[in-house]
């Protein structure tokens, strides 16, 4: 048994070897072709947050889908524009107390007596939404120059606001224009970060990048009036944050090669 591991490792590792070997650029020969490009990307990504600051109060975790459009000098600075939009981040406050008495907590459901006299359940989700630009270096970590650890900054517009579900409809409280008194919907500046290592494969068909994201957020109510604090006039912009782990994969659109030819003797 242990013979069989040792020679499916050996196998395994030379592998691995050949594979890295066929990504090495040969810098022994008379000329090689530098490997820094000019691009653009389509990237998809994903997330999973946690909140921190004023989010964190009301708020739990969430998920994150969101898209970039990238463009890399050869130089290796990146410049690009992104939208996130987050979603599945169940409330903290476990009692609805941001309704009032309307609500009754039962069983971890929220209760609430509708236009018929009938108890009906109420589903409630936070919702956020981010779009700005950035801009980023790559930091090459071998020979193959596109590839390497990313850093980024950027800064932008957030939003988020509590989702209230009332799937029949049939809360006269929650119709129309009144569900805004209680929804929380706020937004303002914020400015994001991201730390993480991208890869970008000689054929391009293996593209992709992951790592920690960071957001601070200053945000102030969107409406008039919020429900139980009252007139949103005086009230002050309050401080929050997201830290999480973030992957993607970049979808090539344009790529512009420059040839730099080096001579040895």
């Amino acid at each position: 048994m242990k013979e069989t591991l040792v020679i499916y490792l050996i196998c395994s590792l030379s592998i691995v070897s050949l594979r890295a070997q066929s990504y090495r650029t040969d810098f022994s020969s008379k000329d090689y072709v530098d490997t820094g490009a000019t691009m653009v990307w389509l990237g998809p990504s994903m997330s999973g947050q946690l909140p921190m600051g004023a989010l964190r109060q009301t708020f739990k975790a969430n998920l994150a889908l969101g898209a970039n459009v990238t463009a890399k000098t050869k130089k290796n600075w990146t410049f690009d524009v992104s939208f996130s939009y987050m979603f599945g981040s169940n409330l903290r406050d476990k009692t609805g107390a941001f309704l009032g008495d309307m609500v009754r907590e039962v069983g971890g459901e929220y209760i609430i007596i509708d236009g018929n006299g009938l108890e009906s359940q109420l589903y409630f989700e936070g919702r956020y939404w981010y779009v700005g630009p950035s801009v980023g270096k790559v930091i090459p970590v071998s020979r193959w120059r596109n590839s390497g650890i990313w850093i980024r900054f950027g800064a932008g517009y957030f939003g988020h606001k509590i989702r209230i579900n009332d799937y029949d409809n049939q809360v006269p409280q929650l119709l129309d224009d009144y569900k805004k008194l209680y929804d929380h919907r706020s937004s303002g500046f914020a400015m994001n970060q991201f730390i993480g290592y991208l890869f970008i494969q000689k054929n391009r068909i293996l593209n992709f990048y992951g790592g920690i994201e960071f957001y601070e957020i200053w945000s102030k109510p969107n409406r008039n009036y919020v429900f139980p604090e009252g007139p949103t006039a005086n009230m002050k912009r309050k401080f929050s944050g997201l830290v999480g782990l973030k992957i993607g994969w970049n979808i090539p659109l344009y790529e512009k090669k420059s040839v730099t030819t080096f001579y040895y003797k």
